[in-house]
């Protein structure tokens, strides 16, 4: 299954209800799982960008579906990025000419 990666900032209203982040993000799992993607890890950071996700989704669809249900909720804003294991890489490689 495809692997993708959410750099994802608070919003105002997001920062608005910061005690409830870890709740939203049991909910975001919960919605995730419904939706047919898997979370491998939801990160609080430091730096740039305030939550790093760590997902494993069917298909661009369900991510794209995922990523818009989310980002309606108005918490967070990010980019999704797709993602290449070493054997996705190798495969890629392999087609390098």
């Amino acid at each position: 299954m495809p692997t993708y990666v959410t750099l994802s900032n608070f919003s105002d209203q997001g920062m608005k209800g910061i005690k409830d982040t870890v709740k939203r993000s049991e909910a975001f799992r919960k919605a995730a799982k419904e939706a047919g993607v898997t979370v491998k890890e939801i990160l609080w950071t430091q730096g740039q960008y305030d939550v790093v996700t760590i997902v494993e989704g069917p298909d661009e669809i369900a991510m794209a579906a995922m990523g818009l249900s989310t980002a309606k909720m108005g918490n967070i804003s990010g980019q999704t990025l797709r993602a290449f294991t070493a054997a996705e890489m190798e495969k890629i490689l392999a087609k390098v000419s």
